[in-house]
């Protein structure tokens, strides 16, 4: 199945592995909470034992450099596509109103982004991560 819109994550390629799966995880909630048509019916087992519901398309996830973001980062605001994204302050606090603090003590251009994910019309999408390749 070919969906119209894609749900990606841009990771910064530098960090260890165990914060690249924190960051992913918190951006994928981002576009959870902002879309809820974009979760699926919960899950059955044969067995009749239920799961939670997902994503109803795939979500990708690319590697770039500190500068590949910063470019992305500017690509979505020039579209004015929804975004979301994590900065290196964010690893210093431990809740959601202190990660919201730091994002808002540092201007748009001196973001230190170590991540960001998007839904959007496919085009777009690939405008904003052209030059990224998927993670490894």
């Amino acid at each position: 199945m070919r969906f119209e819109t894609k749900i990606a994550i841009a990771i910064r390629a530098d960090l260890p592995v165990w914060r690249k799966l924190n960051v992913t995880a918190f951006l994928a909630s981002s576009i959870a909470g902002a879309d809820r048509e974009l979760i699926g019916e919960p899950y059955e087992d044969g067995s009749g034992v239920r799961s939670l519901a997902m994503f109803r398309q795939p979500v990708l996830v690319f590697a770039g450099s500190a500068e590949d973001l910063a470019r992305a980062h500017g690509r979505m605001r020039e579209r004015g596509l929804p975004l979301a994204l994590y900065t290196e302050e964010m690893f210093a606090t431990g809740h959601d109103e202190a990660n919201r603090a730091a994002v808002k003590a540092v201007k748009t251009e001196e973001l230190k982004l170590v991540g960001l994910a998007l839904h959007a019309d496919r085009k777009d999408v690939d405008k904003v991560v052209k030059g990224m390749s998927l993670h490894p």
